[in-house]
């Protein structure tokens, strides 16, 4: 029974690690490993590593060019720290505005939204921070309703749709909190087991080890101390120190506690009818909110100041960034989406950024609406795929282009995530993928960049891969303004960087061994964004 609750815990842990892969903050890049820095903006030929080539196309195509258009990009995200050292002169400014005069100057229904809106805060100033998962909300809204209905046969035509849903939401509400409750289980006795080897460590040497350094350095004749070191030594090169260990525990906490608690009821503060979406009278001005580490990484790839010696390099030079705070630790509500995409539309943003996304949209319609309002008004849409390893085209990811009506909005661009490794394992394993659903793959694992507080970090996932695509979507819309958006996501995607040679690994988190395939097959165009290559591409269809 220990065996297996170690390795099947050891296995949750290293999923984690892979799915959430954050270093600690901290003050300057110069305190993270150097070989990751800026790696993304690096060409796949004269560096030999699979980037962007942002900098190629700066030193050889735009080196004397001036940009002819600033590209207002809308972060819609979990906030941004639009005081950060290396975001100095990039944010938005409403200029219809007048600051902190609680007057809707410009007349959009937004009181001081000088730098975007806070679609989950109310008039007081309160915000959300923690939320229920999408299929907790489903489950806990229909299952007094329908928790003795057994077929679809037995509920009435006007109902059908509402048990779909209900069913759907069940299921994966039933399996996640079996999941974490065994997690919970497993996190208990690793901790113990965790802490009685260091016990009999310190007892016999003295040493309390908290490193793989201190571990190393022990030297003893006791094989039941050894056996300790040699387990403690075994997780710390797997990444498990107990700082990962009560990450590990926090979220678990979280998700049992909030996320899967059907009793937690946080959108109460902001007093309004999430399923109406006529009902538009909430939030606030604070575009940074508790936690906007996340937004702030999404910011610093796409607008980072360049050169300026602090930090890293963003792609785009001539770029704002509008601040749309909808998303929460949980999952967002589809109105809060659909709201931030209108505000970005109809305040004049050219890309709206979208790094999240959620196993269910019981209000699509509502997004649908908006994204084909957004494609109207000209509008490159960027999402991040996600991070769970699966086929899209299979299991479908939300929001997404497909709409209930079943049309497509055509603007819209879905990335998937790959590695700084030109090797099968290009692809990186926690990307979602999909020759439909995807449609351009970009870096997204190790990735330096901004966290709130001018500190700095380097993580992983689509989130980060997302904001590439925009930022280098920026960067040749504001050289070439006159292409539409659709022209646009044709550079994009004609231009991107083929991997041609071998077989890949395909993304998967279940397997240990992951499958192989060809890697144009992830995706559409069935290349990694260029920065160089898109320059080139726009610069003939300009004429």
């Amino acid at each position: 029974m220990i065996k297996y609750f170690l390795s099947s815990l050891t296995f949750l842990f290293l999923s984690l690690i892979i799915k959430t892969s954050t270093t600690a903050q901290v003050n300057s890049v110069d305190e993270l490993e150097s070989g990751f820095l800026n790696w993304y903006n690096q060409d796949p030929e004269l560096d030999r590593v699979p980037g962007i080539s942002t900098e190629r196309a700066y030193s050889e195509l735009i080196k004397n060019s001036k940009a002819k258009k600033t590209i207002v990009v809308a972060i819609i995200d979990s906030g941004v720290d639009i005081n950060h050292e290396d975001l100095q002169g990039k944010i938005w400014e409403n200029e219809g505005e007048i600051a902190d005069n609680n007057i809707d100057d410009d007349g959009n229904g937004y009181i001081d939204d000088i730098h975007g809106w806070n679609f989950i805060g109310n008039k007081h100033g309160e915000n959300i921070d923690l939320e229920n998962f999408e299929y907790t909300r489903m489950y806990k809204k229909f299952n007094s309703k329908f928790e003795n209905v057994s077929s679809l046969s037995d509920v009435s035509k006007s109902e059908e749709r509402d048990f779909v849903v209900y069913k759907k939401s069940k299921a994966l509400y039933e399996e996640n909190l079996s999941k974490y409750q065994k997690e919970k289980e497993g996190i208990s006795m690793f901790e113990e087991i965790f802490e009685t080897a260091k016990e009999i460590i310190k007892n016999e040497t003295g040493v309390s080890p908290n490193s793989l350094k201190e571990l190393k350095s022990i030297r003893t004749k006791s094989k039941r101390t050894s056996k300790a070191i040699s387990f403690l030594i075994d997780k710390y090169k797997m990444g498990l120190t107990e700082d990962k260990l009560n990450e590990y525990k926090s979220h678990n906490e979280e998700c049992l506690n909030m996320h899967l608690n059907v009793d937690f009821n946080p959108r109460d503060i902001i007093g309004d009818n999430p399923t109406d979406i006529e009902d538009v009278n909430y939030g606030n001005n604070d575009v940074k909110g508790q936690r906007s580490d996340h937004g702030t990484s999404v910011a610093g790839v796409i607008a980072a100041n360049r050169n300026n010696g602090l930090g890293i390099n963003g792609i785009a030079e001539n770029v704002k960034l509008m601040v749309l705070r909808t998303i929460p630790q949980g999952d967002e509500y589809d109105k809060d989406v659909a709201l931030a995409i209108r505000y970005a539309a109809d305040n004049g943003a050219n890309i709206i950024n979208m790094s999240f996304g959620k196993e269910m949209s019981p209000n699509k319609e509502f997004v649908d609406a908006a994204i084909k309002y957004a494609e109207s008004k000209n509008i490159l849409m960027v999402h991040a795929s996600g991070n769970s390893g699966i086929n899209v085209d299979v299991e479908p990811r939300f929001p997404n282009a497909t709409c209930l009506d079943g049309t497509t909005v055509r603007s819209w661009l879905d990335v998937g995530a790959s590695t700084k490794y030109k090797t099968s394992s290009i692809a990186a394993e926690f990307s979602n993928y999909g020759k439909k659903g995807v449609d351009v793959f970009a870096p997204g694992k190790d990735i330096i960049s901004l966290e709130p507080e001018d500190l700095y970090n380097m993580s992983d996932g689509t989130s980060l891969a997302s904001p590439i695509v925009t930022g280098v979507a920026a960067l040749v819309w504001s050289h070439h303004p006159q292409l539409s958006a659709l022209q646009l996501k044709e550079v994009l995607t004609e231009s991107s960087f083929k991997i041609k040679k071998g077989k890949v690994q395909i993304p998967d988190l279940e397997s240990e061994k992951r499958p192989k395939g060809k890697f144009n097959q992830l995706s559409s165009s069935g290349g990694i964004v260029n920065a160089y290559t898109a320059m080139k591409l726009a610069e003939e269809m300009s004429k």
